[in-house]
């Protein structure tokens, strides 16, 4: 990470660039102020930050809606006897999520493209990986076997975290079936979405107006305390999702590019599923949920 990117304090934007402060002219004898990292030159701000979390509130409510309806239409399950169907709770959250997924994907491309006239994956930070000395293919998959290995090192933290509580994720890992949906939608959307969300529309932000170190920490913890629903009661297992989240950010802010934090985000969730298919047999041999 390069001096620019380590200073603590707020950086202003570059001249021109849309929705940022200008500097035309400094008092005699002041320095320059360095300028604003490519990567964190996005137009939107604080404003845009808060109308995305009261849409997202509104259309997470309305996804959960009518991906209840369609599971009880679909699958065929009674409102009375629906909780008792841990296939049918795993498919309601995976068109829960894929549906909020969508709106909340349109929202931003509507509001790159409509909003501020600009080229949406590269306004988000999909820039091509490039890695100093590493050809970029090897660089593909150093962040592919890098989130595996992240992977292992939070799987081998978790005994010391654990509880005794009953997490309601668990409620989703109680049928060959219901596995099959949360892996879906764990490597094919959540990489995608939550790495354009979070690495991409949130952390440019935050590390414009608080730094890049405290726009890292915070961003990890914010990814780590959405996934709180799901672990509810599991501290510990919180505590080590915003350890991830902080890690991805990272790669993030060090790379300049969301790419980096996506291959990273992918390999880690894709390593998880396949150590748990191979030690439940196929998802055969799953453990017990008292």
């Amino acid at each position: 990470m390069d001096s620019s990117e380590s200073n603590s304090s707020p950086l202003p934007a570059a001249p021109g660039t849309p929705g940022e402060p200008e500097f035309t002219s400094l008092p005699p004898g002041q320095p320059s102020p360095p300028p604003l990292p490519e990567d964190l030159r996005a137009p939107w701000g604080w404003a845009d930050l808060a109308v995305f979390f009261f849409f997202g509130l509104g259309s997470g409510i309305l996804s959960a809606q009518l991906a209840g309806i369609a599971v009880l239409i679909l699958m065929g399950v009674s409102p009375a006897s629906y909780q008792k169907f841990p296939t049918a709770l795993a498919a309601h959250a995976t068109l829960a999520q894929a549906f909020w997924s969508l709106v909340m994907m349109l929202y931003l491309v509507a509001m790159v493209r409509v909003r501020f006239d600009r080229p949406f994956w590269p306004a988000m930070g999909w820039r091509a990986l490039r890695l100093e000395g590493v050809h970029r293919v090897s660089a593909y998959l150093l962040c592919l076997l890098g989130g595996g290995a992240l992977a292992v090192i939070i799987q081998l933290a978790s005994p010391f975290v654990t509880t005794d509580r009953k997490l309601p994720i668990q409620e989703l890992f109680q049928t060959r079936e219901s596995v099959l949906f949360v892996a879906a939608t764990a490597i094919l959307v959540a990489p995608l979405v939550e790495e354009t969300v979070f690495r991409g529309f949130l952390y440019p932000v935050l590390a414009r107006s608080w730094g890049v170190a405290a726009g890292v920490i915070f961003t990890g913890m914010l990814f780590g305390l959405v996934h709180s629903m799901q672990l509810s009661g599991g501290y510990g297992q919180i505590g080590l999702l915003m350890v991830v989240g902080i890690v991805l950010t990272y790669v993030r802010a060090r790379t300049g590019t969301v790419v980096a934090s996506f291959l990273l985000h992918l390999g880690y969730n894709t390593l998880l599923f396949v150590a748990f298919y191979f030690a439940t047999s196929g998802f055969r041999n799953l453990p017990k949920v008292s």
